[in-house]
Order: C-alpha cells, then sequence, then structure tokens
C-alpha cells in the first residue's frame, strides 16, 4: 500500500539528512538517491527539495523519463485537500 503525505510531511524532506522528497501531479518521489543520475545535476533538485516541482518537471521532461523513473523513485501519493 502506498503512504499518503501532507504538502507539509513532504515539506520536512528539503536536505539530505531528512531525504529529499518532491511532488510531480500527485505523486511523492524520494530523490535522495538519484542526484549522482540526474542528467541537471544535483543543484535543481536540491533547490526543488520539498517542493512540487510539477511544473518544472514537465517543463523539461517527456512522459518517457517518469515512465522510466516513477516506479524507482515514488513513496506515495500526495493527500487531498480540500480547497475552500
Amino acid at each position: 500500500m502506498s503512504k499518503t503525505f501532507s504538502a507539509k510531511d513532504v515539506a520536512e524532506h528539503k536536505d539530505e539528512k531528512n531525504g529529499l522528497y518532491i511532488i510531480i501531479d500527485s505523486g511523492v518521489y524520494d530523490i535522495t538517491n538519484f542526484l549522482d543520475e540526474h542528467p541537471g545535476g544535483a543543484k535543481i533538485l536540491k533547490r526543488m527539495a520539498g517542493k512540487n516541482a510539477t511544473k518544472q518537471f514537465w517543463k523539461y521532461h517527456g512522459k518517457n523519463v517518469m515512465e522510466k523513473y516513477g516506479n524507482k523513485l515514488k513513496v506515495g501519493e500526495l493527500a487531498e485537500t480540500a480547497k475552500l
């Protein structure tokens, strides 16, 4: 079963000590061990850690990147929040 995270939970994962998590669409991804593999470098991943990176991700990546790495890095789903 997939774990559910709030945006606040993800925000706590913004450094290597606590793990680096990002949100893409409704998925939560642990990119801590992906830093050295990322062709664009670790710097941008560290800058986006703990945040919703959906817009930036899709700006630079196609669906094939998500298909290749998504299942490996996904740790859960973002909890739905009420829009008031």
